[in-house]
């Protein structure tokens, strides 16, 4: 039996501020730190240890680092590909930490008539079977087709990175049944970014915070340690800076910067991840009237370590159009109505979802590749495609 770390979502090179992409790598560093003090047996990262297939030499140069460090304290590292480090080409620079012997692929399908066996990796008494995330979901379809090579009397591990039905709530995106899944003891889980567990399905939560809801609602990072003898599963928290969420409702330009420096100058900012949240409907002036510059500034002076600002929910005022529907409560239902009786089709049932896939709001750190391949994803979802 064995004692074993499980990790997801790691991201590493995602974040496009620097202060924040350095927190990101120092909470795996941590991470990492953690495995090698606790003699865990081996480290299972369940998807996305980059955010891209293809990361920068810098990001690549630290994470060989902290690999080297695992493979010198003689601790094993097993991996399968995220949705975001996945490559349909097949080569990725999880190959490159491969051939350098650092870690594992664990991903050995074998695919026969209607099926996709997968072959396990041994380690210890534990066999490690793994299935990779893919671009837009379409890991979902094959993993209902999965079967495991038996191990007869091992801990069978089965990492997958993907959405699973009891975990994914009210998103508008296809996810995968857990009882279409092949009996394992531990279901190691990524791809979803939340500290989740059902009966021995577990999503770790990512190492660090991914964006600016994420840091609101997570505030740091997580990950699991594994117990295959006690059969338990421990959260294992990875602080990092203190955030600091402020809120400050405005409706006038001209007085907006000097009301958030009042509310500001309230808090205590030094050493803090101010997550600046400003909404409201301006009656006069616009969003670029408020000057975020000086803003940064005064909270730079007192000592903040970043500040984050999100203004989603800032709008101007609209001119209002006249417009004559018969359910004024919800245009926007009405609206939908009224275009599936003018354009009849089977496809109208999924505008709805559309529309809730399209209101998804583009958080404050995510990159612009990022957000666009999730708004693709998720449609994709809707329209089974």
């Amino acid at each position: 039996m064995a004692r074993f770390a499980h990790i997801s979502d790691v991201h590493l090179g995602g974040w496009k501020q620097p202060p924040l992409q350095e927190l990101n790598f120092k909470s795996f560093q941590n991470a990492i730190n953690i495995c090698i003090k606790e003699k865990l047996d081996f480290v299972l990262i369940a998807g996305d240890l980059f955010d891209t297939a293809y990361p920068g030499i810098e990001v690549l140069k630290q994470t060989f680092r902290e690999f080297k460090k695992l493979h010198d304290a003689n601790i094993p590292c097993f991996i399968i590909a995220g949705s975001h480090d996945y490559s349909v080409s097949g080569k990725t620079f999880l190959d490159v930490l491969e051939h350098a012997g650092f870690c594992k692929n664990i991903h050995l399908p074998e695919e026969r008539e209607d099926f996709i066996y997968l072959n396990p990796v041994v380690q210890g008494g534990v066999a490690l079977y793994g299935y990779p995330g893919k671009k837009s979901g379409l890991e979902i379809d094959d993993l209902r087709k999965v079967k495991l090579h038996d191990a007869p009397g091992m801990y069978k591990v089965f990492a997958i990175h993907t959405t699973i039905d009891k975990a994914k709530g009210t998103l508008p995106i296809d996810s995968l049944e857990t009882e279409k899944l092949p009996k394992a003891d531990y279901y190691a889980l990524g791809h979803l970014h939340i500290n989740f567990e059902y009966e021995n399905f577990v999503y770790p939560g990512p190492v660090f915070p991914n964006n600016f809801a994420e840091l609101e609602d997570l505030q740091q990072g997580s990950f699991h340690i594994v117990d295959t003898f006690a059969k338990t599963s421990t959260l294992i928290k990875l602080p990092s800076k203190q955030v600091l969420p402020v809120t400050i409702e405005v409706n006038d330009a001209a007085i907006a910067t000097e009301k958030i420096l009042h509310e500001l100058n309230k808090h205590s900012l030094a050493d803090k991840i101010v997550l600046l949240r400003v909404r409201g409907t301006l009656e006069h002036g616009k969003n670029s009237d408020i000057k975020f510059s000086q803003i940064e500034e005064f909270a730079k002076e007192r000592g903040a370590y970043f500040l984050l600002k999100n203004t989603h929910d800032l709008k101007t005022r609209e001119v209002e159009l006249e417009v004559e529907v018969a359910n004024k409560e919800n245009i926007e239902e009405e609206a939908i109505k009224v275009y599936s009786e003018d354009n009849p089709s089977d496809l109208n049932s999924l505008i709805p979802k559309l529309m809730e896939v399209l209101n998804v709001e583009k958080q404050e750190g995510e990159t612009s590749e990022r957000f666009n391949q999730k708004l693709i994803d998720s449609a994709k979802g809707v329209l089974k495609f």
